[in-house]
């Protein structure tokens, strides 16, 4: 791994890049390959916490030298797929390396309780897969994951006298705090203060709502520790309550969206398909420039890019940010250490969409 800064403090608080690529696709083309499905990788003293689930999480924490055994919890963003395609890996695979007294606690999204409206450009309603239960929560999508596994567990649990999953994690859906105005279709990310969802004597884990339609609910995670604290955003558009989550971070790790790939062709693909994407990457992610912006409201000390769309995006196109904020700018690799210690605060800017941005000129690529 290559480290950003120096560790300093006892709890040597930074997170590991496990996977910086975005969207449930293998990406083809230059780079293809060279980034992981999305995962981050908190780590506090000896303990870590691992935020989303992406495509080969569990052999990018072996890289990383993370032991299973030190994870205490598990964070998901919101359920799509590339943010939770390798849980199931993790809760089975991940047997071998627990033992007796072993908890991890995973928390993300509840039943969304209504299907998304259909895009504007549908020609015909669309029909959902699996109607009886068409949006499950995190509960319920673990709990299909293990069942459809039934015949391997049985037979370990039978065979080699391996526990259950169940024994080693504890799953909840976070609940949404009452009087917020939230509604999945009318009103997905209402105006509203951070909540904590997780705490122990290290770590406390807030969440917010963040604008990903036509997910609801998708949230933002905050980790603050003694020595300091790292937001992560999830997917998420420009969003003032992450602005208010963020608030002096000492490090916000932010994802990114090439806007100049969202338009480009797309041979055998139907128009309509094509439009409906349009429509939903313009509002629903957020551009390197928009992060800038946002990373300079909150008044983040260090702002990183990650979730990266297209994962095969030259580097250039995720630097061009560099000149825009005042603080330190980062484009990590994969498996890159970052620390989040705390250091002198960046003032932050007046809002999300104000004011000329203050130059950088120092700050090259790798």
């Amino acid at each position: 791994m290559k480290s950003v800064f120096k560790p300093t403090g006892a709890l040597n608080p930074r997170i590991v890049t496990l996977g910086t690529a975005g969207g449930p696709m293998w990406w083809t083309g230059v780079g293809a390959g060279q980034r992981s499905g999305i995962a981050t990788a908190v780590l506090v003293g000896e303990r870590a916490y691992l935020v989303d689930c992406g495509h080969g999480v569990g052999q990018q924490l072996m890289r990383a030298g993370i032991a299973i055994s030190s994870i205490r919890g598990i964070f998901l963003t919101h359920l799509h797929s590339d943010h939770t395609i390798d849980l199931g890996s993790l809760a089975i695979f991940g047997l071998y390396d627990l033992a007796a007294g072993d908890r991890i606690k995973v928390l993300g999204p509840g039943d969304r309780g209504m299907l998304p409206r259909p895009s504007a450009e549908a020609a015909t309603e669309p029909v959902p897969v699996f109607p009886s239960r068409p949006t499950p929560g995190t509960v319920a999508l673990f709990d299909a994951i293990l069942s459809g596994y039934a015949t391997d567990l049985n037979d370990r649990i039978f065979d080699t006298l391996r526990p259950s999953p169940y024994a080693f994690f504890d799953v909840g859906d976070i609940a949404i705090p009452e009087g917020t105005g939230y509604h999945p279709n009318d009103n997905p990310t209402p105006d509203m203060e951070p909540f904590v969802i997780y705490h122990d004597d290290l770590v406390t884990v807030t969440a917010i709502l963040v604008r990903h339609p036509p997910i609801a609910p998708a949230f933002a995670f905050r980790f603050d520790t003694a020595e300091g604290s790292v937001t992560i955003s999830g997917d998420t558009g420009p969003c003032n309550n992450l602005v208010r989550l963020a608030a002096a971070t000492d490090l916000l790790l932010h994802e990114a969206i090439d806007t100049e790939w969202i338009y480009r062709d797309r041979p055998g693909v139907p128009a309509a398909s094509i439009q409906a994407a349009v429509n939903h990457h313009t509002i629903a992610h957020t551009s390197v420039e928009e992060c800038t912006r946002i990373a300079a409201a909150a008044g983040a000390r260090a702002l990183a890019l990650h979730h990266l769309v297209p994962a095969t995006s030259s580097k250039e196109v995720w630097w061009r940010g560099a000149m825009d904020f005042g603080g330190t700018y980062l484009v990590p690799d994969d498996l890159d250490e970052i620390s989040f210690a705390s250091g002198p605060a960046t003032p932050p800017a007046a809002a999300v969409t104000s004011g000329p941005l203050r130059k950088r000129p120092s700050v090259q690529p790798r």
